[in-house]
């Protein structure tokens, strides 16, 4: 050939007669030879939610003499790491097209004395290379350049070829003509070529299918829909669905009602009745999908339909399945107007085929009613159970109605509970957003910079570097009983750096982030200098206790089947950010007196939005802190996404919410399933399920003082105590709504304060946990500081610890 010494040829050599020569490799008595450039991977092609992986493109250069043009598509090839193919004459080059099914054919036609380009282009080997479509491959034609004016193309055209070519042997004006056919033509119809699969899915389906155009005009049945309806496709193609006769068993207005649904690009589901081609009427299960195509425009409407078992049943029956249906659409229209916080799961499943024709009916009449969110189904399927329901049975289920229709399902009602002011203000300060806001107070707070690390502290240069005194302080920071105390003394108030250092090398989490341990020191070091050490309890202390409480429960063995190892990175990074520029008063603090993080976001989780945005600031601004800057986008916002939410999840309004779930969705199912002796994988690792697994274990990691040893428990009371009052004594000062009365520093009883929180907050919340991660040590102290409170309550004292005797 002569393109290149670099480009291989191959010993394989094909005469004109087909034969392979027995002795000969000469180039000049070659019809076929093979060019292949370097070794490359597949390329990967989405087509819809469909992933492709393409070969190489494969070239066949049909040229009956090498010349400079067609050493310049060679080049070319190899130049782009395409499989090149050459052949000399029509009848090597379908030997070898057969052989090798090229993606692109480029004929040389401008010299016809040599071959006749039209009639190789329109040779059925090359022209028909599918079972259901015609026409895959691209061919090419060269041509001389013009020396009169521009001809048309049209009868280029005619003959089968795609794309026309001038002659130009300029490699990289050959090189860009392949790059744009591949990344064009070629890959449009590789795409195309997948439609095979997808019509042969389509084409097999038991479900009736038909695809109607946005004007509604029948472009596609499929073979079970000819089956069940008794047309054939030629009868129903091109008409518009105006033209295919209806059913008289349908309501009057329920045609509307589905046109207005799908025409806003809204799915319709419902029971719909079709009229065959015989005439009768078919009842089906009716599902219509808009497909919004260019322009963000409706272009096609997907119809599947599923004929009911039970046609023969009456016609009350069907018309209020049909009420049912069309309850849904109207709801519908007030869809976004409503806050999902439910998270109630069907009580259905879907029919199998070994199902019974009773049960596939129900289920079918149960997926009628599924446009709306799970707890509209509830509720249509009770009413439905009403009619047939005796009166006793009858008032229940409106009982039970009442009760579904509130927007708070997993959270009680809070009723105001006179006999026990320290509960009505730990929820009046814990769970609400902040009383009426009075004019002229604003509480400025937080439009700082963040700190930066002091440059007196100094920090140990790894983990070796610890002094003795904090690594022997550390060195049961696994125990339970670990005395976060002592570390923050031996410290000087800077627990969070050592004792996250040691935790976050326990579980590898430099190798999982792929940082060095220098940034991770960094990181800590400026994440703990944005902690507020003036405050009492809400401080770096605070965080390294909540992160020492996070590492425990990540350690059992419950919770290590639940979690994937990115799960456990962040929830210790969440633990660690937690609290982050906390202020030291109340979110209704900040709303009443109209801080500007209050303003930020809208009265709405105020401090934990902010601890979680500005982590993630302080994280980015700095590569020599960002311990996310080696890990992959995807990854990188999966752990921001779930760091995100635990810290949310640590907010007390949604406490009972949070807690009510954990309970109903896998304490529950798992206590049954044990029960039976069956497998709990399914549960424990489900995406939604470790999402509640990660919001419990760091809401209980959070509040777990009363669960700590008596003494801890009693340090951790104080300070919290101390923080309520300061707060209490600001809000007379300013003159705002005072949250929480009974923490006035004058007048509070501690022990009381602290039974409260026990009864309302913790108990319930632990004994879920302790059921789930088994934490019987934890539940000991629990019932001990409970015990010496209570103790304290009953001699009428309201100090921390009783009087020395």
């Amino acid at each position: 050939m002569g393109c290149a010494s670099s480009i291989h040829i191959s010993d394989r050599v094909v005469y004109h007669s087909g034969k392979e020569s027995e002795d000969s490799h000469s180039p000049q008595q070659t019809n076929t030879t093979q060019h292949q450039g370097n070794p490359t991977t597949l390329t990967e092609v989405q087509f819809g939610p469909m992933k492709l992986f393409k070969d190489p493109l494969q070239v066949l250069l049909v040229f009956a003499k090498e010349d400079s043009q067609s050493n310049g598509f060679c080049w070319a090839c190899e130049k782009a790491n395409f499989r090149c193919s050459m052949a000399r004459t029509p009848e090597s080059a379908l030997e070898c097209f057969l052989e090798k099914h090229h993606d692109l054919v480029i004929i040389d036609h401008r010299h016809s004395r040599h071959f006749d380009a039209e009639a190789l282009c329109l040779h059925p080997v090359i022209w028909c290379n599918t079972l259901m479509f015609s026409k895959w491959v691209l061919t090419c034609v060269l041509f001389l350049r013009p020396d009169r004016e521009e001809a048309s193309v049209m009868p280029l055209i005619n003959a089968g070829f795609n794309r026309r070519y001038v002659e130009n042997a300029n490699m990289m004006a050959c090189y860009n003509e392949l790059l744009q056919l591949e990344h064009g033509e070629v890959r449009a119809q590789f795409k195309l070529r997948a439609g095979n699969a997808i019509f042969t899915a389509l084409e097999q389906s038991q479900e009736a299918i038909e695809i109607t155009s946005e004007d509604q005009v029948i472009q596609y049945v499929n073979p079970a829909y000819e089956s069940i309806m008794g047309y054939q496709q030629g009868e129903l193609i091109g008409k518009e669905i105006i033209e295919v006769p209806k059913s008289e068993k349908n309501k009057p207005d329920l045609l509307e009602t589905i046109n207005s649904c799908i025409r806003k690009g809204k799915e319709w589901q419902g029971i719909y009745y079709a009229k065959k081609k015989n005439g009768d009427s078919i009842q089906q299960n009716v599902k219509i999908t808009p497909v919004i195509g260019q322009g963000g425009k409706i272009r096609h409407y997907v119809s599947i339909n599923r004929p009911l078992n039970d046609n023969n049943k009456s016609d009350k029956s069907s018309e209020r399945v049909q009420a049912e249906s069309q309850t849904d659409i109207q709801s519908s229209k007030h869809k976004d107007r409503r806050k999902g916080s439910l998270d109630v799961r069907s009580t259905t499943s879907r029919g199998s085929d070994g199902s019974s024709q009773r049960r596939h009916s129900s289920m079918a009449r149960i997926h009628s009613m599924t446009i709306e969110a799970p707890i509209t189904k509830v509720i249509n399927i009770i009413n439905a159970a009403q009619e047939s329901s005796p009166m006793p049975v009858a008032e229940a289920l409106d009982r039970v109605l009442e009760i579904l229709r509130t927007t708070e399902l997993y959270s009680p009602q809070l009723g105001t509970k006179d006999e026990d002011p320290h509960t009505n203000d730990l929820v009046g300060g814990l769970m609400t957003d902040g009383l009426r806001r009075l004019s002229g107070n604003e509480y400025i707070f937080s439009t700082k910079q963040p700190h930066h690390i002091p440059s007196h502290l100094t920090t140990p240069l790894s983990l070796n570097d610890i002094p003795p005194r904090i690594a022997q302080t550390m060195e049961n920071e696994d125990s339970w009983d670990f005395d976060i105390f002592n570390l923050e003394a031996a410290t000087m108030k800077r627990p969070l750096t050592y004792l996250g250092l040691k935790i976050f090398s326990r579980f590898g989490v430099c190798e999982f982030l792929n940082c060095p341990e220098a940034t991770l020191r960094s990181w800590l070091q400026v994440i703990e200098a944005n902690y507020h050490s003036s405050n009492s309890y809400h401080n770096s202390s605070h965080a390294a206790d909540v992160l020492h409480a996070t590492a425990y429960f990540l350690c059992k063995e419950r919770v290590k089947q639940s979690l994937d190892p990115i799960d456990e990175v962040a929830a210790l990074i969440a633990a660690t950010v937690h609290d982050v520029d906390h202020p030291g008063r109340t979110n209704s603090f900040l709303c009443n007196a109209g801080s500007e993080l209050a303003i930020l976001y809208n009265d709405t989780a105020v401090l934990e939005s902010h601890h979680a945005a500005l982590a993630f600031q302080i994280t980015t601004r700095d590569d020599k802190c960002n311990i996310f800057k080696n890990i992959e986008r995807n990854e990188y916002r999966t752990l921001r996404q779930a760091i995100i939410d635990m810290v949310l999840a640590t907010e007390m309004t949604k406490h009972f919410e949070h807690v009510n779930k954990f309970v109903n969705s896998i304490n529950k199912p798992l206590a049954a399933l044990e029960e039976n002796g069956e497998s709990v994988k399914s549960i424990l690792t489900s995406p939604e399920n470790r999402i509640l697994v990660k919001r419990m274990l760091i809401k209980c990691a959070d509040i777990s003082n009363p669960c700590r040893p008596q003494e801890l428990c009693i340090e951790w009371a104080g300070r919290i105590s101390e923080e309520y009052f300061a707060q209490t004594d600001e809000e007379k000062r300013q003159g705002l709504p005072v949250v929480m009365p009974v923490f006035d520093r004058n007048t509070c009883s501690i022990p009381k304060s602290q039974i409260s929180f026990i009864d309302y907050f913790i108990t319930d919340m632990f004994d879920a946990w302790d059921a789930f991660a088994d934490l019987p040590n934890l539940m000991q102290h629990l019932d001990n500081n409970f015990k010496y409170w209570k103790g304290l309550d009953e001699r009428k004292l309201h100090s921390l610890r009783p009087p020395p005797e």
